[in-house]
């Protein structure tokens, strides 16, 4: 009864005092961000103007403005606008705006302005196939509740004729990588905007591996030859091990480069009595016939020395002998974001039965401070963590080198000359190489172009992973330039006035330079909740931050250079930064390690015992 008598006395005071059309009640009122049943047919209430659309690549941005036309608003807490993919048979999908302040006395936070990735609008993933409508959404809190309304999106100003916008994007995984299509059309005489969605092709990442130099192994072949060469690796450790024997073994090079041609060239400026062999592929999934099977675990039994620069699968199941050392001498340097066991129950993450790194004796680090992370992400212990240095860092201490360095590329890349040189250098996106990525919609080229090309280029060196290119008009050719094929980086760092990157670590080696660096993470967020990183990100990086294209051009144009933070970071990562880390090294190798002084203790909570302040970033917790 008591419910009856309520709903009569709103009735009547509904009669006496109408609401506007389609507000609810305050007893009926919902949250700001809750998508109601929606009222047809008061269009007319909502004023609204598209001022700038913009696309690149699956990236969409928009500005304009959107009013009720009889309910003026100053209050912006009660105004909430969002753009609404609608398609038959499927839930709505909203693009939240940002409400914008504009010069009008009576609808003052009128204007608004928003992105969309279409890449992964669709829970991290691309936008499902099929055709959607874009309609703007209007929510005001009014006296007595909220009004709601949807319509197009309005006239885009200055135009005068339909428009459209073809663009493609791809989505990366193990198993298969799926490209689409996306066509946006503006229909002039209905002010409407529309998007089609379609599967272009699926292709399975494997494929992308092929090419001239390599042939894929057979799924079903290599745990068989990885049984094989475990059988033949414990018949050949009846053999005696060869202490004068190095053996350096990669899946991810051809060539004699990074640390391995500085260890190398060492030993032969030495004159040493070590027999050197090589063992070299260009991928894991490279094919390794029957009797490269049986030299590899010869040469694996035999060893005294067996020296990796990367993963190396055919290896960990098998127990290095008590007179014989594998070393991982990695291929970056530092620590950044986490790797390894250190990724436990994240994406991509190994599982801890996993034997994957484990077996190595030694692993080579540049400073103390990261011997914890290096053990951790290995999974060994911190004692076998070697923190001599990394030998490719020694060219930054060579003056002689550098200036070579710089007349070469001179040559090579003959539109550096007289110009001020950017590298971008970003890692890739995804859990591994087959579903390896970078998000270039997060990057407006063509503003960039505009705003830059007078006075400098443009080098991108793409991680190899990355599967995708990035969308960049041949206009732009004089601007941008691939240098992806380059083997070695630290070539590039030498001639670069800036870096940009995001959390790769090559701002350990460019860091040495002490030059300006700038941290383009516009999927920071993302980044940190599936990656994670061994430090806070926002206090450790030795540069400065962008998160849009804006902010990327305004940063290179004014470069900052925090110089004590910038030394604080080199000495809390590089403990004997001097360009003899190479020789530190292969000193360790004649003399079997017996030398080494890896594990100083620290002095206090502020200093290491060389007296370097530690930063507070890096300070334990």
């Amino acid at each position: 009864m008591r419910h009856l008598l309520r709903r009569i006395k709103n009735k009547l005071k509904r009669m006496l005092h109408p609401t506007p059309q389609n507000t609810v009640t305050p007893e009926e009122s919902l949250p700001a961000y809750h998508t109601p049943h929606l009222v047809e047919g008061i269009d007319s209430l909502i004023k609204r103007q598209i001022t700038t659309i913009d696309f690149n690549g699956a990236y969409f941005t928009i500005s304009g403005t959107a009013y009720f036309e009889k309910f003026p608003e100053k209050d912006e807490e009660k105004i909430v606008k969002s753009l609404i993919l609608t398609k038959d048979g499927s839930d709505d999908i909203e693009i939240p705006l940002v409400n914008q302040k504009i010069e009008n006395p009576h609808f003052p936070m009128a204007g608004y302005k928003g992105t969309a990735n279409f890449s992964v609008i669709n829970k991290g993933k691309p936008l499902e196939p099929g055709q959607y409508e874009i309609k703007i959404q209007l929510k005001q809190y009014l006296s007595d509740g909220w009004l709601i309304e949807r319509t197009s999106v309005g006239k885009i100003l200055d135009c005068t004729h339909d428009l459209s916008y073809i663009t493609n994007m791809t989505s990366y995984s193990a198993k298969k990588n799926t490209q689409y299509r996306l066509i946006f059309k503006y229909n002039f005489a209905a002010n409407s905007l529309e998007i089609d969605s379609s599967v272009l092709s699926e292709i399975n990442p494997l494929e992308n591996e092929l090419d001239a130099d390599f042939v894929l192994e057979s799924p079903l072949m290599r745990p068989l030859k990885r049984r094989v060469l475990g059988w033949a690796y414990r018949w050949y450790s009846l053999l005696p091990v060869n202490r004068h024997k190095i053996s350096f073994v990669s899946d991810s090079r051809t060539s004699i480069s990074g640390n391995f041609e500085f260890i190398y060239q060492e030993l032969l400026k030495r004159h040493s009595d070590f027999k050197i062999s090589f063992y070299l592929k260009p991928s894991i999934k490279a094919k390794k016939s029957w009797h490269e099977i049986f030299v590899l675990a010869k040469a694996f039994a035999t060893s005294r020395y067996i020296l990796l620069d990367d993963f190396y699968p055919l290896i960990y199941p098998l127990s290095i002998r008590h007179n014989a050392d594998l070393i991982q001498v990695w291929h970056a340097v530092g620590a950044f974001k986490t790797f390894g066991y250190s990724r436990v129950g994240m994406p991509g993450g190994p599982k801890l039965d996993s034997l994957n790194h484990k077996n190595y004796t030694k692993a080579l680090v540049s400073s103390k401070h990261i011997a914890d992370k290096y053990a951790e992400g290995f999974g060994i212990p911190e004692k076998n963590i070697v923190t001599t240095g990394i030998p490719r860092t020694d060219i930054f201490f060579d003056k002689a080198y550098q200036a070579d360095v710089h007349q070469r590329l001179q040559e090579e890349l003959p539109f550096i000359k007289g110009k001020k040189v950017i590298l971008f250098a970003p890692t890739f996106r995804g859990n591994g190489q087959q579903s390896a990525y970078y998000p270039f919609e997060d990057i407006n080229f063509n503003k960039i172009y505009e705003a830059l090309h007078k006075d400098y280029v443009f080098l991108l060196k793409i991680h190899p992973f990355v599967q995708n290119q990035p969308n960049i008009s041949y206009k732009y050719a004089d601007f941008y330039h691939d240098v992806s094929d380059f083997r070695e980086i630290n070539d590039l760092l030498m001639v670069a006035d800036e870096l940009i990157t995001d959390y790769s670590s090559v701002c350990f080696e460019y860091a040495l330079l002490k030059r300006p660096m700038i941290f383009f993470a516009p999927d920071l967020t993302e980044y940190m909740q599936k990656r994670s990183f061994y430090f806070n990100y926002l206090d450790f990086i030795p540069g400065a931050l962008a998160e849009t294209t804006d902010e990327l051009i305004a940063r290179i144009k004014n470069p900052q250079l925090d110089r004590k933070k910038l030394d604080s970071f080199v000495n809390y990562f590089f403990d004997q930064p001097d360009g003899h880390a190479t020789a530190r090294f292969v000193d360790n190798l004649e003399n079997g390690f017996d030398d080494e002084n890896s594990h100083l203790a620290q002095a206090d909570d502020d200093h290491t015992p060389d007296g370097k302040v530690i930063p507070h970033w890096g300070k334990m917790q």
